[in-house]
């Protein structure tokens, strides 16, 4: 396994832990070994339950690592958007056991696609989330088809495109987290909530896990191509250039007025 992404079952459950520090930033590398960490838990059958969380205190993930895809070419976009978009969801929704993301401190942009493409979210409550992409000229493409389903249409706009930061508090008031224990019990609660579900009929929880992704995630799959093309073809504009080099640069993005 790699370096990046820690592997260990426990009693029945996956523990898949991010462990790239200094704030688990992806980039094609890390997502490779998430994803080889994914199939080898689906492929192992005295795995029951899945846990994705992190090694690195205070931080679950904090998205695309932008210092790495500042001037990188359009084709490298899509290849990144399209394992975080496409290839997660896919082995997501063909795991046949439950996943459980367990969030501690920042969870952010690409970090927030990794816990939502889980079953279960169990949050710190120091926990805090966010979508700031639009502030480097980005945005979160795959979450304007799934977020106003969860936290209706008003709600998820403001997140989308304020780009603020949120707490486990109102994650768990919208919706987005299912628990929010104290920071020192996150992995306990959620080491709880898997021998839970491993206790149920593991033939009835792949069978009703996939029924139950098929009647909820149908327009999230069908709107994922879209959505890659989508942030591939903003990833190639002026804004996202100027955006990424803002963040990189550590200063205010100088927009370029639209005629």
């Amino acid at each position: 396994m790699s370096t990046t992404v820690r592997y260990e079952v426990r009693d029945r459950v996956a523990e898949i832990l991010l462990d790239s520090p200094p704030v688990n930033a992806l980039n094609g590398g890390i997502l490779d070994a998430l994803l080889q960490a994914l199939r080898r838990a689906a492929r192992d059958d005295g795995v029951r339950a899945v846990i994705l969380g992190s090694a690195v205190p205070g931080r679950f993930c904090a998205g695309l690592q932008l210092d790495a895809l500042r001037g990188a070419p359009p084709t490298h976009f899509y290849t990144l958007v399209d394992k975080l978009y496409n290839e997660l969801c896919d082995v997501q929704f063909h795991l046949g056991k439950p996943s459980i993301a367990a969030v501690g401190g920042t969870a952010r942009g690409g970090g927030m696609t990794l816990a939502i493409q889980c079953d279960l979210i169990v949050a710190a409550d120091t926990a805090t989330f966010g979508y700031p992409e639009i502030d480097v000229g980005l945005i979160p493409a795959i979450h304007y088809t799934h977020l106003p389903r969860i936290v209706g249409r008003h709600r998820a706009f403001d997140l989308l495109f304020t780009g603020r930061t949120f707490d486990a508090a109102e994650a768990l008031s919208l919706g987005l987290a299912s628990r929010v224990p104290p920071e020192r019990e996150l992995m306990d609660q959620a080491r709880a909530l898997a021998q839970t579900l491993c206790a149920k009929s593991p033939e009835i929880v792949r069978l009703g896990r996939m029924a139950f992704m098929r009647a909820n995630d149908g327009d999230y799959r069908r709107g994922i191509a879209s959505a890659v093309e989508c942030f591939g073809n903003i990833a190639a504009t002026d804004s996202a250039k100027e955006g990424i080099a803002a963040f990189v640069e550590k200063r205010k993005p100088r927009w370029r007025q639209v005629e």
